[in-house]
């Protein structure tokens, strides 16, 4: 009876076993929540030392300008007088002309890729779209100031002047010298650069559409276009629109491609023939350039604008995404 007493009062040394490697798992599982937990607040404070950063360095031009230097159209380095407001008009402009050609392009090549298009020639095609993320942008300026231009100004300018020249308001938007170099051309030189954000995303949730629900909409007798329609984007709505909104990201933040194509004129016009500028091609352009403190900190100042209009697009997209969501549940 005693010696059994002994035997049970001694850990087993299976029993142990098993304790220590529970006790090493539970050590890993804590170092992974650890390591994971900093890098997440790496991101955090990257983030706040970026905006610090911008604030601090655009003080001085808030001080010198106010809230004046938002609707400004003034850009004087010599008498050190400067106003945003051709660089915001300019970037916002650009951007929607980009989204409203690479929106409805990129959605019918997704919609060819996964309803229409053999099957033979989908990895080509798909392949050849995500190649066009991967070029830089200085290749698309450069290619946009020597060819693109140069057609756009003989073959596009001319046509779209004979035709907007007697409808109000367009006659005002597509009017003045075909220079080739402008906001439109900037409009277009995006929207081939976003283009593939666009495509790739809808084309990878439209694939996600359980074929159940396409098979039923094909025996009720849905035609291609009313399967897309009622079936496939309203499913795919979340993605799609998260693709774009991806899309208008870098349309905003894009820097080489525009500052090629767009002329770099600080003014604002209703045309979009005329060259204009951006916030990110004005500060490419000049922050080089710039001497004294008050013009480096107006284009700091011109970053951190871009900054916010940057986290207005995501929010206003987060937001729409929240409602689309709720709407669903």
């Amino acid at each position: 009876m005693s010696e059994l007493a002994m035997e049970s009062a001694v850990p087993r040394p299976a029993v142990v076993d098993r304790t220590k490697a529970l006790s090493s798992i539970a050590l890993l599982d804590r170092i992974f929540f650890q390591v994971t937990r900093a890098a997440a607040v790496i991101v955090l404070v990257i983030l706040s030392g970026v905006i610090v950063s911008l604030v601090h360095g655009s003080l001085p031009a808030i001080k010198a300008f106010g809230p004046g230097f938002l609707i400004s159209q003034a850009w004087n380095p010599v008498t050190e007088n400067f106003g945003a407001l051709p660089a915001i008009f300019g970037t916002i402009v650009t951007s929607l002309v980009a989204m409203l050609i690479a929106v409805p392009v990129g959605i019918g090549i997704a919609t060819f890729l996964t309803e229409l298009c053999p099957h033979a020639l989908r990895r080509p095609i798909g392949v050849a779209i995500e190649l066009l993320a991967g070029i830089p942008s200085i290749i698309y300026g450069i290619w946009g100031l020597f060819v693109f231009a140069p057609f756009i100004q003989t073959h596009v300018q001319p046509g779209l002047i004979s035709l907007f020249g007697d409808v109000p308001v367009l006659s005002s938007i597509f009017a003045g010298p075909p220079y080739g170099i402008g906001m439109l051309t900037a409009g277009f030189i995006l929207a081939i650069m976003v283009l593939p954000f666009i495509a790739s995303i809808s084309r990878d949730v439209f694939e996600t559409v359980p074929p159940v629900l396409k098979e039923a909409a094909i025996g009720v007798g849905c035609t291609t276009w009313e399967l897309m329609r009622y079936v496939v984007l309203p499913y795919t709505r979340v993605g799609v629109i998260g693709g774009i909104m991806l899309g208008l990201g870098r349309a905003l933040g894009e820097t080489m491609a525009v500052t090629f194509v767009i002329g770099n004129a600080h003014k604002i016009s209703p045309s979009l023939f005329a060259p204009g500028t951006t916030i990110s091609a004005t500060i490419a352009n000049e922050f080089t350039e710039a001497v004294g403190d008050v013009y480096t900190s107006a284009l700091i100042e011109l970053g951190l604008i871009l900054f916010v209009i940057t986290f207005i697009v995501l929010a206003i997209a987060r937001y729409m995404l929240m409602r689309i969501e709720r709407k669903s549940a």
